[in-house]
């Protein structure tokens, strides 16, 4: 497995497990658990939730799926903006860690941007990283102005800036990705095969996924890994899935392949606002 570099120096994984809309029904947490097992048993470390993400019953289901082996992986969660003032990121927090049953998260990640000053929101963030609470703090779905409202002395210390990113939205590479690359913030990729969507359709990347013998979710992910400091989470309970997914870390694009896929799916050309889902 490849790794990226925080700022503060640790590492992450460049591929993760998403889990979003787990832990929204108890008849479905056991299989949840046996998914985020099987994803950890082939190799996958980094795993990504939020106490949004059925209202803390992905936590929960995480804390069910990661006894035994807590201290190999590699956990993010996010916390509301309505959780942002000082006492909420705290509090968030704290429970986050209760319902992973865990002493620490890797990276806490404020989920989108709210009304909070981002002072007192990255104080808190900073105490938490004092306490030895969490390793490492950042954002996600924030847009350049958003970033560029974070304190000065954090900006160059978040862990990653998770946002909507995959082939047909490159929404970020219009500022946000320079000025990551700028202070060295890594970009991570939610929805990287565009759910529900026709990406995965697109006679360029059909094409492409010939050439490697592989399948066409490959790709995507692959065009993804191809870009600087950018990690992804692809989200599913088919363990099968998972593995093919994973897989897509062994793919090596070609400049032909990256032209024609930039070709099929160019990046914006204007000032555009970055995309969420």
């Amino acid at each position: 497995m490849r790794y990226v570099k925080l700022p503060s120096g640790n590492q992450m994984p460049v591929f993760g497990l998403g889990t979003w809309r787990m832990g929204e029904q108890q008849s479905r947490s056991k299989k949840e658990a046996d998914t985020i097992r099987a994803a950890i048993d082939m190799g996958i470390t980094l795993i990504d939730t939020a106490e949004m993400y059925g209202e803390g019953g992905a936590e929960i289901v995480i804390g069910e799926a990661i006894q035994g082996c807590r201290d190999d992986l590699f956990l993010v969660s996010k916390f509301y903006p309505s959780n942002a003032s000082h006492e909420g990121v705290i509090e968030a927090c704290e429970r986050s860690l209760r319902r992973m049953n865990c002493d620490y998260l890797d990276l806490y990640l404020y989920h989108w941007p709210g009304s909070v000053p981002m002072a007192e929101t990255f104080a808190a963030l900073n105490e938490l990283k004092d306490g030895g609470k969490i390793r490492d703090f950042g954002v996600s779905n924030f847009d350049l102005s958003d970033l560029e409202e974070i304190p000065e002395v954090d900006q160059s210390q978040l862990g990653c800036n998770q946002i909507f990113y995959n082939l047909a939205h490159r929404e970020v590479e219009w500022g946000i990705f320079a000025w990551c690359q700028q202070k060295a913030v890594p970009l991570m990729a939610y929805s990287p095969l565009d759910q529900a969507s026709s990406l995965l359709q697109s006679p360029a990347i059909v094409a492409v996924a010939e050439r490697h013998n592989a399948s066409n979710a490959q790709i995507a992910l692959a065009w993804l890994l191809h870009q600087p400091n950018t990690v992804v989470i692809p989200k599913s309970i088919n363990p099968m899935r998972i593995q093919e997914n994973l897989a897509a870390t062994d793919i090596n694009l070609s400049r032909e392949d990256l032209v024609e896929l930039d070709s099929a799916f160019p990046a914006p050309d204007k000032s555009v606002r970055l995309g969420m889902r």
